[in-house]
C-alpha cells in the first residue's frame, strides 16, 4: 500500500510546487474515515483510493483531483458529510465528491429506461467538471484490475458496464491507453473463452518472431540516423481485444490478420512527421488504402498521427503511426494531457478546456441533446452509437470541417451543421454532383446541401440517419408535424361545436380556460380535441358554463337514427346535435350525392395523417362515415360497413366526412374483395393479371378457405376510385374461372 510521503512524490516529479498540505490533509482523512474497513479481496479499504489516487498521478493531475480521489468514497461509504469535506477542503473538492458519490449509485446494466435515465445522470455529473470522469475512470480501472474477488453475477454485469459505457467513453476523451486496459480487462470477464484463445495465438506468434520486432526497430532507426531524422521507434504486438474486435468486425480467422505488430515513430515537430513518412515510403511498398492523415484533420477525441501500412522489413506487413512527442502524450492521455488540469485552481476552467479539447466539446454537444424532450431510450440508443462509432471527416462549400460518424449521409451532414438546415433539406450535392441523400459520405467529401422553405422532414428519415443529433431533430419534427395536424382537426371539430349553439370561437376564447382543460397552452388543447382524448362538448361547458341547452330531446323513433337500412329509396343522415327539422338530408347510396356542405373535406391520406381507413378500407364515391378514436384521430368507414353499428350509442364520436378530389390527384384508396375461383393450376396467376392490367396494386392476399374444387381469396387493393373498383370486379368476373366477386365492408 502506497504511503503518505510516497503519494506526495509521485506528485512533485510533475508538479515541483505542489500543495503537499491539502494532499496530506486528504490522505489522513481517508485514513480515519475508512477506519478498519475491508474490500472484498481483504485488503484495507483505504488501498482502493490509493490505487486510485496513483492512477492519477501517472496521468499528471494537479493535487486538488488526486485530493477527491482520496475522498471520493467516503460521503458513500463512511460518515462523512458534504458540509464537512466543505469546511476542510473548499467547495470545489466537497462538489466533486458528491458528484462522483452520485455516479457510483447509478447501475448501468439495468432495465433499457433505467439505464438510459443512469447514463443521462452520468453524462451530467462529468461534463459539469470533467475532472469527476478522470477520477471515475481511475476508479473504475483500479475495480477492474481487482476483479476477480468480485462475486461471479456482479463480475458479469461490471463487466459488460465497462465494455458498453465506460472503455468507449475513455476513447472519446482520447485516452486510449486507459480504453485499451478497460477493453482487456472486460474482454477476459464477458468472454473468457475467447480471450484465452486469442492470447495463446498471440504468445505463440510473438514466440515465433521473437527477434522481429526488435530487428524492425533497428532497421527503421538506422534509416532515420542516415537521413538526419532524431526519431525514436516503439514496436508493440497489439492487444487481444484490438485482434478480437478486428477478427469479428471484418470476419478474419487469426491466420488472415496481416497487421498485428504496430510501430510507433516519435518525432520533434509536425514537419518532422511528413519528413519521416517520406523516407518510409521512399525504402518500402505501401499497402493502397491504409494511408490517414489525422494532423491535418485530427479526430474529434483530439487524436492526431499519420497511419500508414507497409510491406517492411521480411516482406511483414507493419503498421506504422508517425506523431510527435505532444501528440503521443495526446493520445495516451486525452483530456488529462491538456495543461488546464496540471493546474486547475483557476477560473473558467469549463470554458478554456473546451476551446483547448475537442474530446471535450463532443461531450457538451452530447449533453445538448439532453434538452430537446428525447425520452431516455433514444437518448441511450443515440450516445451509445457515438460513443462507438468511428469518424468521417467531411466539408462544406465554404471549407469548415464536419466529423461525422462512419456511415453518416448528407442528412446527418445537414443537421451538423445546423437544425434549420437539416430540416428544409431537399436534396445534396457530393463533390459537385447530385446525389441521392442516402449516399454514405466519404473521407475528404464536399457536400453542398440544397433547402426548401416548405419542406417538412419525412419520418421515414430517422431509420437513414445515424447521428444521435439529426434523429432527434427529425423526431421532434415529425412530432410538430403530427400536433399540427392534430391541432388543426381540434379547431375544425370545435368550430363546428361552437356554430351549433351560435357561438364565436377563436383561440383566445380559450386561453381563459386552459386550466380548466387541463393543458398549459391552446395548441395542446386543440390537439388533444383531434385526437379524441377532450371531447368538444366538455370544451363548450368551460368556455360557456351558463349556456342553456335549447335543443329538444329527441327519442329513437323506429323509423329514424342514424341510419334508416330498411327505407328503400335510400337512407336518412343526421349531424349530431342537429334537431329533427335540421337532419332531413337524404342522399342516394348510388350517387353519394347530398348536402354535405357541414361534412370535413379528405384530400387523400398519407403516413402522417391523423385520418386512417377502416380495415375494409373506402374509396372515392362511397359515402364515408368518420368516427372519433381517442389518441388516434379519425377513422373512415364506408356506410355500409358493419363496423358502425358498435358506435350506434356513441353519437358524439361521428364525424360527417365527404371527399375532396383534387382532379390531379395521384394517391389511390383501399379496397378489400373476397373472390371464389376454382382452385386449380393458374387461377391466382389469371386474377394478378387482370389485377396489374387494370392498375391496381394488390397490398395483401390470402387465402381464407380451400377446398377440393374452390378456393375464396381475400384481396386488399388499391384504386382510383369506386369506377374503377367496379371495372375491376366486373372484369374479374368475366373469368372463367371465377365464381363470384364480392366487396368486403369491415
Amino acid at each position: 500500500m502506497m504511503r503518505q510521503y510516497e503519494l506526495v512524490e509521485r506528485v512533485q516529479k510533475y508538479k515541483p510546487d505542489v500543495n503537499e498540505a491539502l494532499l496530506n490533509k486528504a490522505y489522513v482523512y481517508a485514513m480515519q474515515k475508512h477506519g478498519k474497513q475491508t474490500r472484498a479481496s481483504g485488503d484495507p479499504y483505504i488501498s482502493h483510493p490509493l490505487e486510485v489516487a496513483a492512477i492519477l498521478t501517472e496521468m499528471r493531475l494537479d493535487e486538488s483531483t488526486i485530493a477527491v480521489a482520496l475522498l471520493h468514497d467516503t460521503i458513500e461509504d463512511t460518515t462523512a458529510t458534504r458540509a464537512e469535506i466543505d469546511d476542510l477542503f473548499g467547495e470545489d473538492i466537497g462538489r466533486l465528491v458528491e458528484g462522483l458519490t452520485k455516479i457510483k449509485k447509478l447501475d448501468l446494466v439495468t432495465k433499457r429506461a433505467k439505464q438510459a435515465e443512469n447514463l443521462r445522470k452520468l453524462l451530467l455529473a462529468i461534463s459539469d467538471d470533467v475532472r469527476v470522469l478522470l477520477v471515475k475512470l481511475a476508479d473504475r480501472l483500479h475495480n477492474m484490475r481487482t476483479l476477480e474477488h468480485v462475486p461471479p453475477h456482479k463480475r458479469a454485469r461490471i463487466a459488460e458496464e465497462t465494455m458498453d459505457i465506460y472503455a468507449p467513453l475513455a476513447g472519446r476523451m482520447g485516452m486510449q491507453a486507459m480504453r485499451e486496459e478497460l477493453e482487456e480487462l472486460a474482454f477476459q470477464n464477458i468472454n473468457r473463452e475467447a480471450y484465452e484463445t486469442v492470447t495463446q495465438k498471440l504468445a505463440e506468434l510473438s514466440e515465433r518472431n521473437r527477434n522481429l520486432i526488435h530487428t524492425i526497430e533497428m532497421e527503421l532507426s538506422a534509416l532515420f540516423e542516415q537521413q538526419g531524422l532524431c526519431a525514436t521507434v516503439k514496436g508493440r504486438q497489439k492487444k487481444a481485444y484490438s485482434v478480437f474486435r478486428k477478427m469479428q468486425s471484418k470476419s478474419l480467422s487469426f491466420e488472415q490478420l496481416s497487421d498485428v505488430f504496430g510501430f510507433r515513430i516519435i518525432v520533434d515537430t509536425e514537419a518532422d512527421c511528413y519528413r519521416a513518412l517520406g523516407i518510409v515510403h521512399m525504402r518500402w511498398s505501401v499497402v493502397p488504402g491504409r494511408f490517414k492523415d489525422y494532423i491535418s484533420t485530427p479526430k474529434q477525441n483530439d487524436y492526431r498521427s499519420i497511419h500508414t501500412t507497409i510491406v517492411g522489413p521480411s516482406r511483414q506487413r507493419v503498421e506504422l503511426q508517425i506523431r510527435t512527442r505532444r501528440m503521443q502524450d495526446i493520445a495516451e492521455r486525452g483530456v488529462a494531457a491538456h495543461a488546464l488540469y496540471k493546474d486547475a485552481s483557476r477560473d473558467g476552467d469549463e470554458e478554456l478546456l473546451s476551446k483547448d479539447s475537442r474530446a471535450y466539446s463532443w461531450l457538451r454537444q452530447t449533453i445538448e441533446a439532453l434538452s430537446v424532450g428525447d425520452n431516455p431510450e433514444d437518448f441511450l440508443e443515440h450516445t451509445k452509437l457515438e460513443l462507438f462509432q468511428d469518424q468521417v471527416f467531411c466539408f462544406t462549400p465554404k471549407g469548415q470541417l464536419i466529423a461525422l460518424p462512419r456511415g453518416a449521409t448528407p442528412i446527418d451532414f445537414a443537421y451538423a451543421v445546423h437544425t434549420d438546415i437539416g430540416d428544409t433539406c431537399v436534396g445534396a450535392k457530393i463533390n459537385g454532383r447530385i446525389m441521392p441523400l442516402v449516399t454514405r459520405l466519404a473521407n475528404g467529401d464536399e457536400v453542398e446541401i440544397l433547402r426548401s422553405g416548405v419542406q417538412v422532414p419525412p419520418a421515414a428519415w430517422e431509420e437513414i440517419v445515424v447521428t444521435g443529433k439529426a434523429r432527434a431533430a427529425i423526431r421532434r419534427a415529425t412530432k410538430a408535424a403530427v400536433r399540427k395536424q392534430y391541432s388543426g382537426l381540434g379547431m375544425r371539430i370545435l368550430e363546428r361545436t361552437f356554430n351549433r349553439a351560435g357561438k364565436p370561437l377563436s383561440r383566445e376564447t380559450l386561453k381563459p380556460v386552459l386550466h380548466r382543460l387541463g393543458h398549459k397552452d391552446v395548441e395542446d388543447a386543440l390537439a388533444a380535441v383531434g385526437r379524441g382524448e377532450l371531447g368538444s362538448e366538455d370544451v363548450f361547458r368551460a368556455v360557456w358554463p351558463n349556456h342553456q341547452e335549447t335543443r329538444a330531446s329527441v327519442r329513437k323513433p323506429v323509423d329514424d337514427g342514424w341510419f334508416n337500412l330498411r327505407s328503400a329509396a335510400g337512407l336518412i343522415f343526421k349531424l349530431p346535435g342537429l334537431n329533427k327539422s335540421q337532419r332531413g338530408i337524404k342522399s342516394s347510396m348510388r350517387s353519394g350525392a347530398g348536402n354535405e356542405t357541414d361534412a370535413m373535406p379528405i384530400r387523400g391520406m398519407d403516413d402522417n395523417s391523423v385520418v386512417r381507413f377502416g380495415p375494409g378500407g373506402a374509396v372515392p364515391g362511397d359515402r364515408i362515415i368518420g368516427i372519433l378514436e381517442p389518441g388516434a384521430g379519425i377513422t373512415i368507414y364506408p356506410i355500409q360497413s358493419p363496423e358502425l353499428t358498435k358506435f350506434d350509442d356513441q353519437p358524439s364520436r361521428w364525424i360527417d366526412i365527404r371527399w375532396d378530389i383534387d382532379e390531379n390527384n395521384k394517391n389511390r384508396f383501399p379496397a378489400r374483395i373476397l373472390v371464389t375461383a376454382i382452385n386449380a393450376p393458374g387461377t391466382l396467376a389469371d386474377v394478378a393479371q387482370i389485377v396489374a392490367a387494370s392498375e391496381t396494386n394488390i397490398q395483401n392476399l390470402s387465402m381464407v378457405r380451400v377446398a377440393a374444387d374452390f378456393t375464396e381469396m381475400l384481396v386488399d387493393l388499391q384504386v382510383w376510385d369506386l369506377k374503377h373498383l367496379n371495372q375491376l370486379i366486373a372484369q374479374l368476373k368475366s373469368l372463367d374461372s371465377v365464381s363470384t366477386v364480392e366487396r368486403i365492408y369491415e
